[in-house]
């Protein structure tokens, strides 16, 4: 399999960095992720980077080298990560529970299979239309779908969720797949610091008429520039699948020599002091130049 993938954190004008992203892959699967600390609640960078370190080692644990069932292994995964949350604030003694969205896809195959809770969000984009896009587990969004069923003359803050990972009820993790993916689709997974100031319509047009490294900044600084001084952090990870083995981009990838027993992933093991604020691109690459060194010794050692 082949893909590009380009990705962005920024905090914004918050004091913390409470989004992780990161991806993971096999020589036949790859794993894209995004979690996003909840304010208001306890050690919100906590939350989401035990999201991601559970989805990782789910996937390190059943990819050998495929997921014999992805909508499952994501349901599953997503509620482990549930589940160590509340286990981490009964050891720690913590009046409240640390709390995080989380929105993850797998790509396995010719198929795509994706997964979230809460209102961090995966967009597909296929020829300059907007082929998918998940529905926020908010307030706001569950009054927009049932308007012609059930009139709501309410009004919601549109960040006031009904469910996430560390609540006191179980979390409805809404899936979706498979879905069969085309050579130059591209998806995106996001925080809610993006989509919050800039559109779908944007979103699509840029991942439409730029390459992946130049569309991911542009549309995070546009955030940044939309959120003003009390912006979200914005966090962008994007994918171009099956892209051609002479891309321009940097952050090409093809796992057709990798070995059934390699595994990679750039999501941390555990939090460093850059965590809490942005990381970029030389970070990013320095991580994957890591990656790749380890995958060539791998293969030097089978042949």
């Amino acid at each position: 399999m082949r893909f590009s993938v380009y990705q962005v954190s920024r905090k914004g004008g918050r004091e913390n960095n409470e989004d992780r992203m990161g991806y993971c892959y096999t020589r036949d699967s790859g794993l894209f992720a995004l979690a996003d600390g909840m304010g208001g609640h306890p050690e919100g960078e906590v939350a989401s980077q035990l999201a991601l370190q559970t989805l990782a080692s789910a996937f390190q644990r059943e990819a050998k080298p495929t997921l014999k069932n992805p909508i499952k292994f994501l349901q599953d995964a997503i509620l482990a990560g549930h589940h160590l949350l509340l286990r981490y604030a009964t050891e720690k003694g913590l009046v409240d529970t640390p709390r995080t969205t989380v929105v993850a896809c797998v790509i396995q195959g010719k198929s795509a299979y994706w997964a979230h809770c809460g209102d961090s969000r995966l967009y597909l984009v296929r020829e300059g239309e907007l082929v998918a896009r998940t529905r926020d587990h908010s307030y706001t969004e569950l009054q927009q779908t049932m308007a012609h069923v059930v009139p709501m003359d309410a009004r919601f803050n549109r960040s006031v969720l009904f469910t996430c990972l560390g609540s006191p009820g179980k979390p409805v993790v809404d899936t979706s797949g498979p879905t069969m993916m085309r050579p130059g689709d591209r998806i995106v997974v996001c925080s809610d610091g993006l989509w919050s100031t800039v559109t779908d319509e944007t979103i699509v047009e840029l991942l439409a008429s730029r390459p992946l490294s130049d569309a991911v900044p542009e549309m995070v600084e546009q955030a940044l520039r939309n959120g003003g001084a009390n912006c979200d952090n914005v966090t962008v990870l994007a994918v171009e699948w099956e892209a051609a083995e002479d891309h321009d981009s940097t952050h090409g990838i093809s796992t057709r020599s990798l070995g059934e027993d390699v595994f990679a992933s750039t999501i941390q093991a555990s939090m460093n002091d850059s965590a809490s604020g942005d990381l970029d691109e030389a970070e990013i690459e320095r991580s994957i130049r890591e990656i790749n060194e380890a995958i060539q010794r791998s293969s030097r050692k089978k042949t």
